[in-house]
């Protein structure tokens, strides 16, 4: 794999982690949430056996459009960039590097997201009660550290059970394109001081037929 491809997959993988973080705001402040996106975020969580990085966000950038303008105005410093959705990018990779240091907890993970995919089969990828077994498992695994994402939004919208299931599934597919993201040579550090790399890969990937 050529330096650039490699540096295009990490950009799919982060916009990944963003377009997460971007739903749980729009999830937590609207009770809604974008179709398309929650879709292929929440897919990306039960695809485990991908032929390559583009196939776990379904085999195209399409579905991902939310995640890399998100991911491109944070690297632009532009200042409608929402710094709540940035706190959550930061601390989901946070999360992701505290769960790669857990061997024990990613088997349980994996053996948990076994029968959930299962389950996907006879409902739905967005079925409400995949959406509560997700959750259910981001409760039993990663609500288990320490430090905990702190979602800020309407008070009325989090209480509801199935918009508070809807933002830990969000974190969970968060965490699962970190993970990703860390596999594919991805470092924190590196957002520091490549955003310019990061921009031109982010447009690389839009524009060589990964629509």
């Amino acid at each position: 794999m050529s330096s650039s491809q490699k540096e295009q997959e990490q950009a799919i993988a982060l916009a990944g982690v963003f377009q997460a973080a971007a739903l749980v705001h729009q999830m937590a402040t609207k009770g809604m949430v974008s179709q398309d996106s929650f879709e292929t975020s929440i897919g990306s969580i039960l695809n485990t056996n991908p032929s390559n990085t583009l196939d776990v966000y379904g085999g195209n950038t399409y579905g991902l459009n939310l995640g890399m303008r998100t991911l491109r105005s944070f690297m632009n410093k532009e200042p409608d960039a929402n710094t709540h959705i940035l706190r959550y990018a930061m601390s989901i990779l946070y999360l992701e590097k505290r769960l790669r240091k857990d061997p024990e907890m990613l088997n349980a993970i994996g053996q948990r997201l076994d029968q959930v995919q299962m389950q996907s089969h006879h409902f739905s990828t967005t079925h409400e009660n995949v959406i509560a077994s997700i959750a259910s498992l981001y409760q039993d695994t990663i609500s288990t550290f320490s430090f905990r994402i702190q979602v800020q939004g309407e008070p009325n919208i989090l209480r509801q059970t199935g918009n508070a299931d809807k933002v830990r599934a969000l974190l969970f597919a968060g965490i699962r394109s970190g993970i990703l993201w860390h596999q594919l040579g991805g470092r924190r550090w590196k957002l520091l001081f490549s955003r310019k790399r990061v921009i031109n890969a982010l447009d690389a990937a839009a524009k060589s037929g990964l629509h």
